[in-house]
């Protein structure tokens, strides 16, 4: 399981204080400095059955900066896609890739659900 996070984000050291408190293995990778590629998020969106939305950290600095809120309605999937392999910043963290599974943020009972 890759868990892509930000030092800095206090929801992704939540995440992984409750990764860590319940035991659970994962491969920790730096989203600022190794943003997973076009491929990745590709497959991952498909995989997670949620609207590609959310996979865009709509409350950070950059999204508001590139006033993503009224640019993403009008982009193709591919767009989007492309737009969020450029920057880890533009992706919701912690993003959680799974085997049979995707998360974006972290909201404890769908962990509980689909990691433990």
């Amino acid at each position: 399981m890759r868990v892509y996070c930000y030092s800095k984000c206090s929801t992704c050291k939540k995440a992984l204080a409750w990764l860590d408190d319940n035991a659970v293995s994962y491969e920790l990778i730096d989203i600022k400095e190794d943003n997973p590629g076009i491929d990745e998020l590709k497959a991952a969106y498909e995989k997670s059955g949620l609207p590609l939305k959310r996979f865009f950290n709509t409350s950070g600095n950059l999204y508001k900066e590139m006033s993503l809120k009224d640019r993403l309605p009008q982009m193709s999937e591919e767009e989007q896609l492309a737009l969020l392999a450029t920057d880890g910043m533009l992706v919701k963290r912690p993003l959680v890739i799974g085997e049979d599974f995707v998360l974006t943020g972290f909201k404890e009972a769908e962990w509980k659900e689909k990691v433990l």
